[in-house]
């Protein structure tokens, strides 16, 4: 399997660079690329970053010893188009399945990782998710409740999501051809029809959008640290 790390946002919400925020004594996309790094299935890494950081996210990994780095390249003004010039790089390895993980994800595991490759490998597409706890609610453009939002059935979508490779290649294809954005893999494949299966993960696998996710990561990866 072939994975594509997307870090190639522009971290407006967050006020600093998060994909280089320490983060345990480590970059946040670093802890990504070493849950990949370390499971097995995973055989080469392919990092999508803006163009004038790739020597600075080639370094990154050579200094945390990602050896299953493919290369660096540069993304595009959005989301899809860095994916999609993730699977262009992609192409020079062979690789029946492919997995696109978002770099701001680093509570992300092999465990996890692979448990996605598991159900890819038996319905040809999955992707992580958690199901809503919470209650939701719809409000007004002012902010006013306007009703609630049944949560039966309702997930909340996580990477990685893995697919054939040729499957998720095809998907991009048609929405560069129709000229419309989107914001995951799945948007993308159920374009053409197809069903994409849940792999429930229970662990927190959040992405880190606030200073405030920087200080709970924090606690979770030192839990799970043996004392």
């Amino acid at each position: 399997m072939i994975a594509i790390m997307v870090a190639a946002g522009s971290s407006r919400r967050m006020g600093f660079d998060k994909l280089t925020a320490n983060l345990a004594g480590k970059p946040v996309a670093a802890h990504s690329l070493l849950a990949f790094e370390a499971t097995p299935i995973v055989e080469r890494i392919v990092l999508v970053t803006r163009e004038d950081r790739v020597a600075e996210f080639e370094e990154l990994c050579r200094d945390h010893g990602i050896t299953k780095l493919a290369r660096v390249v540069a993304g595009g003004g959005e989301r899809h188009l860095s994916v999609w010039n993730g699977l262009q790089a992609a192409r020079a390895h062979s690789g029946d399945y492919v997995a696109v993980h978002d770099a701001a994800r680093p509570l992300i595991t092999p465990g996890a990782i692979q448990a996605c490759y598991d159900k890819a490998r038996h319905h040809g597409a999955s992707a992580c998710a958690m199901p809503i706890s919470d209650t939701l609610k719809r409000a007004n453009a002012d902010g006013a409740v306007m009703g609630g939002v049944d949560r039966d059935n309702l997930w909340a979508m996580q990477t990685p999501q893995i697919f054939l490779a040729a499957l998720l290649e095809r998907a991009y294809q048609q929405v560069l051809r129709s000229n419309e954005a989107v914001t995951d893999e799945v948007s993308a494949v159920q374009r053409l029809g197809v069903s994409v299966f849940l792999t429930r993960i229970d662990a927190p696998n959040f992405k880190i959008t606030l200073p405030g996710d920087l200080a709970l990561a924090q606690l979770i990866l030192e839990s799970r640290t043996p004392q």
